[in-house]
């Protein structure tokens, strides 16, 4: 087993070649920029697996929607801030989208055939507490669940956000503040 030395090692080997694979193609490099995809994807394929590791089919289909979302937003992209952080923002919004369709259609197509789970303690309360906190966010119009997301769920920047969404960097404040009063009224059942 690779000591933590190593494994920091190879993380900023890999954080270094992808960043300078992306500023070379952001140069016009087509070659860097086919290398970069190929690396990344490898990069994303591991780091999805981890986290929906019973899904395997589904994994390629995020890591080409990542692709996709990190090939419309590379120029948003800053080198002198890291690369990984960055894929993984798009990552973990494209995997919260996948559980958020998936937890729609697993609930409508739960079996009743095993009674136990009927009468089971919840013992997945921080699943369960995602599946809450989703659903009071799609209450929420798109200007105040998006900026919602992104700053405080994802931790993006306010900026990253604007870009992200397209409203102002003012709209997306406005948006988590007029929002996150909304939720606690919600909450507190004002609402």
């Amino acid at each position: 087993m690779p000591s933590s030395d190593e494994i920091g090692q190879y993380l900023y080997e890999v954080e270094s070649r992808l960043s300078a694979l992306l500023v070379s193609s952001l140069d016009g490099d087509a070659k860097a920029y086919a290398r970069f995809l190929d690396e990344l994807a490898r990069h994303l394929r591991g780091y999805l697996r981890r986290r929906i590791p019973q899904r395997h089919d589904d994994v390629e289909d995020i890591v080409q929607e990542v692709l996709l979302a990190v090939h419309n937003a590379r120029h948003t992209y800053r080198p002198d801030e890291p690369l990984t952080a960055w894929v993984h923002a798009i990552a973990r919004y494209k995997l919260m989208d996948f559980f958020r369709v998936h937890a729609r259609r697993d609930a409508l197509n739960d079996p009743l055939d095993d009674h136990e789970d009927l009468f089971a303690v919840a013992v997945d309360e921080p699943a369960q507490a995602r599946r809450d906190i989703r659903k009071l966010l799609d209450t929420l119009p798109d200007k105040q669940r998006l900026p919602i997301v992104h700053v405080k769920l994802e931790g993006l920047s306010v900026k990253e956000t604007a870009q992200i969404t397209g409203l102002s960097e003012s709209a997306v404040k406005v948006g988590v503040h007029r929002g996150l009063r909304a939720l606690a009224a919600r909450i507190r059942g004002e609402k």
